[in-house]
């Protein structure tokens, strides 16, 4: 476990330590508070995030690891805010900066007027990554079976998800203020774009399927060329940086609801990095952990659990455009998803296992019989 978490310990000491020796006793309690609520709400991203990198090569699982994760924590914690509210306010990034540092409620509140353009743009993200699940036609495990299955049917209509996806923003342009009407519907056009533009991008650079690769060496008489090799390895390559890409979007979608929920615990821009980045890296620990010991294969309905906890975060981001929704119910829903997806998965397990001995002592009754 150590060799999984142990960075994720010393880490989390090492900021709370510093929240101490900067803020006292009130920025360790904001800390902590904010680390735990940032794995309760990104808990379902490890598993999604488990799913596509168990695809990835090492090298590729390793740079995740080790430098997407100052992307996470400094990039979409830190920095990604202040981007935000340099293009939805008008200022410069230096104007935001000093903002921060010198007049944080001013900051906070210039967040919370983004908050628009983050969810919209987070929330149909999200709701593309659930879609594509519900509606994929191929896939032959399903949890709640009696509604899978004719969503996996209803996928055989081309587009779908998409217009799904383009009826969402307008709702949201509907419920949102009078003001924000362009807003979300430009955000809501840009997550769409951002989603079809990455999934394509995956698909093109997808490497090869090792019955392709087979056919080839047989067709070419068992021998491959160093520049099959080298078209291999661009392919592997590029199938990687899709992947690392997607990933990293799909790791700003879920830390928006957590930026702008984190302003109601601390206005601090530096406690909210170390809170939140102190659950960032367990997240990411905890994704290498999944991936290592195959925890989707071992619990059959977990990535179930997780796509349908993103797709409620999706709804109450959008939701969000009109009615304040705590940050502990959006955690607590996708925890109680996980846990659901989990326990179905042993009690499965189980059942199967059970029927094996069954089975086994009536083919023994048959052949006694006989």
């Amino acid at each position: 476990m150590l060799r999984y978490f142990g960075f994720s310990v010393l880490l989390t000491v090492a900021a709370l330590v510093t929240a101490v020796f900067f803020g006292g006793p009130a920025a360790l309690l904001a800390v902590a508070v904010l680390g735990v609520l940032e794995v309760c709400l990104s808990f379902d991203n490890a598993v999604v995030n488990a799913k596509v990198l168990r695809r990835m090569s090492p090298l590729w699982r390793k740079l995740f690891l080790y430098v997407g994760i100052f992307i996470a924590v400094f990039g979409m914690r830190l920095l990604l805010p202040i981007v935000l509210v340099s293009v939805t306010a008008g200022l410069s990034i230096p104007e935001v900066w000093d903002l921060a540092l010198t007049d944080q409620q001013a900051y906070g509140e210039n967040v919370e007027a983004a908050a628009e353009a983050i969810y919209t743009f987070g929330g149909i993200f999200l709701l593309m990554i659930f879609l594509n699940f519900l509606f994929d036609e191929d896939r032959e495990i399903h949890w709640l079976s009696w509604l899978e299955r004719p969503l996996a049917k209803a996928g055989k209509l081309p587009y779908l998800a998409i217009v799904i996806a383009l009826a969402v923003i307008y709702v949201g342009s509907q419920i949102a203020d009078d003001d924000k009407y362009s807003t979300v519907l430009v955000s809501g056009i840009a997550g769409l774009f951002t989603y079809l533009l990455i999934g394509g991008l995956n698909e093109l650079m997808e490497a090869p399927e090792e019955d392709d690769d087979a056919d080839d060496v047989t067709a070419t008489g068992g021998s491959t060329t160093r520049s099959d090799v080298g078209t291999a390895t661009k392919a592997v390559a590029g199938a990687g940086a899709a992947a690392f890409l997607y990933l990293e979007v799909l790791d700003a979608s879920f830390s928006f609801d957590g930026v702008i929920g984190a302003f109601a615990i601390s206005s601090d821009i530096f406690i909210i990095a170390l809170g939140l980045g102190i659950g960032a890296f367990w997240v990411r620990s905890l994704t290498i952990y999944m991936v290592d010991k195959g925890t989707l294969d071992e619990y059959r309905y977990l990535e179930h659990g997780a796509m349908w906890a993103i797709g409620f975060l999706a709804a109450i981001m959008i939701l969000e455009l009109r009615f304040h929704i705590s940050e502990y119910v959006t955690g607590l829903t996708g925890l109680l998803f996980i846990v659901a997806a989990v326990i179905s998965s042993i009690v499965e397990s189980r059942r199967e296992r059970a029927e094996v001995p069954a089975a086994e002592r009536e083919r023994d009754e048959v052949t006694v019989g006989r």
